[in-house]
C-alpha cells in the first residue's frame, strides 16, 4: 500500500483510456467496494491510535488488488482494480465518534451482499445499503469528493462539539480505479429503515420552482414526492413543543455550519410512517444483525435531535418498534418521522452563480433552488419551521378563559357596589346628623355622636368585598374620603347652632361637639 495524491479527473464514472477499457458490472462493483474496505479498514487496525493531525485529511492511501491475488492482497474473481482511501485516520476518528468498532463496520459492509437502491435525484448517483440497514454507499462527483477533502477539517471541529446532528455522517471516502473508469463513493448513515414502510416521501429544499415530483417518479411503488407536493397532500406534521424546538433548533445549527461553508442546494429527506396503516417491512432488520454488535450512535432521527449529545447510552424512551423515528400527528393519524439533511457536497461555486443568475433572469429569482447561502439557509429554516414542522398549542384550561371574560363584569359589579356604599353612608350619615341634632336639644349633657357606628357600614363594606381587589380599595378610599368631608360640613352646620346656658358653662360639651 502506498500513499499518493488523487490525480484522476472525472465526474460521474467515465473512462479515462482507450475503447479497449470497458465499464465494470454491478457485480464487479459490489464486489470491489468490499473487497477494498475490508482490506483497508482491516490493514488500518495495525496502526497505533493517536491525535488526529491536520495533514491526515489530506492522505491518500492507494492499493491495487490483481485479480489473481498477492503478498498483500487476496485473490479474487473480479477484474484487477485499484483502492484509494482517503483520509484514512480522519475516517476512524468518526467512526469511532459514533461508536462505529472495525469488526461491526466490516461486518455490516463486507458480510452479505450490498443492496442496490434506485435513485429518485437527478445526480445518477448509485446508492448501495448494507444488509442490516446501517450503512448507505453513494457514488460522488470528482468535485464533491474533493470539496468533502475540504470540508473535513471543519467538519472534524463540528462533529467535535455536537455529535447530534441531521448533517450527514461520513463514515468514509474511497476510489475504485477499474477498466479505466474511477468511480468514487463515500459511506453514510442510513436515514430511512427498509423494515418500517415508508407511507410518504419527500425531498424538500424551500423552493418552489419546478419543485414538483414527475409523472415517472408518481408511477414508482414508492415515490419521492417534492415541496409543491408537501403543500397539496399535508398541511403540516404537528409535534409537542418539546419535540418541536429541538428539532427547529437542531436545522438551526446544522443549516448555519452549512452557510459558514458556502453550501446550498441541500435538500431534507422526509419519510413518513403512519402507525394506524400497520404495513410493515420490507424485510427484518434483527435477521442479517450480528448478535450483540454495537448500534451506531446518533444514529436515528431522535437521538439526532434529543439530548446534550454527553451521552451515549440511547434514549430511555426509544421503542424497538418506532426504530428511532420521531412521533407527530397530522390530523388524526399517529406518525412516525425519519429525517435528515442530504447532498450537502454542493458548495457556491462559479457553475452555481451563473446557474442562479440565469434562473433568476426567467423566473421568480427567490423561488429557484440555487441561491446564495445565506438566502438558501433563510429560506430553507422558514419553509421547515412554518410550513413542514408546526406545534401543538396546549388548550388553555376553561377556568382561565373564564377569569378573562367575567373581567368586565367584574369592574362593572364593583362600580355598583362603590356606588351603592356611597349612598347608603350618606343616608346614615344624614340619619345620624339629625338624631344627633335632636339629642343636643333634648339632652345638652349626653355627647352627641356625630360620626357614625362603624357597625352600620359593616353591611356596606361586607357587598364591597365580593369585588375584586382593585375594587376594594377603591371603596376604602371613597369612604375615607366622604367621611372626611361630612365630619368637616356637621361641625361647621353645629357651630351656627345657639348654645344654651349648660352648654355655655360646659366647655367639654362645646369641644365635644366640634369633635
Amino acid at each position: 500500500m502506498s500513499s499518493t495524491a488523487d490525480e484522476t479527473g472525472g465526474g460521474r464514472p467515465q473512462k479515462t483510456g482507450g475503447k479497449d477499457h470497458k465499464k465494470p458490472t454491478a457485480e464487479a462493483l459490489r464486489g470491489a467496494i468490499q473487497l477494498g474496505i475490508g482490506y483497508t479498514v482491516g490493514n488500518l487496525t495495525s496502526k497505533p491510535d493517536r491525535d488526529v493531525l491536520m495533514q491526515d485529511f489530506y492522505v491518500v492511501e492507494s492499493v491495487f488488488l490483481p485479480s489473481e491475488g498477492s503478498n498483500l492482497t487476496p485473490a479474487h474473481h473480479y477484474p484487477d482494480f485499484r483502492f484509494k482511501n482517503y483520509a484514512p485516520l480522519a475516517f476512524r476518528y468518526f467512526r469511532e465518534l459514533f461508536g462505529i468498532k472495525p469488526d461491526d463496520y466490516l461486518y455490516s459492509i463486507c458480510k452479505e451482499p450490498l443492496i442496490e437502491l434506485s435513485n429518485p435525484g437527478a445526480s445518477s448517483s448509485w446508492f448501495y445499503l448494507t444488509s442490516d440497514d446501517e450503512f448507505i454507499i453513494k457514488t460522488v462527483q470528482h468535485k464533491e469528493a474533493e470539496f468533502l477533502q475540504k470540508l473535513l477539517p471543519g467538519y472534524y471541529m463540528n462533529l467535535n462539539q455536537n455529535p447530534r446532528t441531521l448533517l450527514p455522517k461520513f463514515y468514509g471516502l474511497y476510489c475504485i480505479q477499474c477498466g479505466g473508469v474511477n468511480i468514487r463513493l463515500v459511506v453514510m448513515n442510513n436515514i430511512l429503515p427498509r423494515s418500517l414502510k415508508m407511507h410518504y416521501k419527500y425531498d424538500l429544499k424551500g423552493s418552489t420552482y419546478k419543485r414538483r415530483a414527475s409523472r415517472k417518479e408518481r408511477a414508482k411503488s414508492s415515490p419521492t414526492f417534492k415541496d409543491l407536493d408537501f403543500q397539496e397532500m399535508h398541511e403540516g406534521l404537528y409535534f409537542d413543543a418539546d419535540t418541536y424546538n429541538a428539532l427547529m433548533k437542531t436545522l438551526q445549527r446544522d443549516c448555519r455550519v452549512l452557510e459558514s461553508f458556502k453550501i446550498m442546494d441541500y435538500s431534507l429527506l422526509l419519510g413518513i410512517h403512519v402507525l394506524d396503516r400497520k404495513m410493515r417491512g420490507r424485510g427484518n432488520r434483527g435477521d442479517s444483525k450480528r448478535q450483540g454488535g454495537q448500534k451506531v450512535l446518533y444514529s436515528t432521527a431522535r437521538e439526532s435531535i434529543q439530548g446534550d449529545g454527553k451521552a451515549a447510552e440511547p434514549l430511555p424512551d426509544a421503542d424497538d418498534d418506532t426504530l428511532g423515528g420521531i412521533p407527530a400527528k397530522h390530523k388524526e393519524e399517529k406518525l412516525l418521522i425519519f429525517l435528515g439533511i442530504i447532498d450537502i457536497l454542493q458548495s457556491y461555486r462559479f457553475i452555481k452563480k451563473v446557474e442562479h443568475s440565469w434562473k433568476a433572469l426567467v423566473h421568480d429569482g427567490d423561488t429557484v433552488s440555487v441561491h446564495r447561502p445565506n438566502f438558501y439557509a433563510d429560506r430553507f429554516l422558514k419553509f421547515m419551521g412554518g410550513t413542514v414542522f408546526k406545534k401543538i398549542h396546549p388548550l388553555r384550561g376553561a377556568s382561565s378563559r373564564r377569569k378573562k371574560n367575567s373581567m368586565p363584569s367584574c369592574r362593572s359589579a364593583s362600580q355598583e357596589v362603590l356606588s351603592t356604599v356611597k349612598e347608603e353612608s350618606q343616608e346614615e350619615r344624614r340619619a345620624q346628623s339629625l338624631e344627633n341634632l335632636d339629642d343636643t336639644d333634648t339632652q345638652s349633657s349626653q355627647k352627641p355622636d356625630v360620626i357614625p357606628s362603624s357597625t352600620m357600614l359593616n353591611p356596606a363594606i361586607s357587598v364591597a368585598t365580593l369585588s375584586s381587589a382593585s375594587s376594594i380599595d377603591d371603596v376604602k378610599t371613597e369612604l375615607q374620603t366622604e367621611n372626611r368631608a361630612s365630619s368637616s360640613t356637621l361641625a361647621l352646620e353645629d357651630s351656627t347652632l345657639p348654645i344654651s346656658d349648660s352648654q355655655a358653662s360646659t366647655p367639654e360639651s362645646g369641644l365635644d361637639v366640634y369633635l
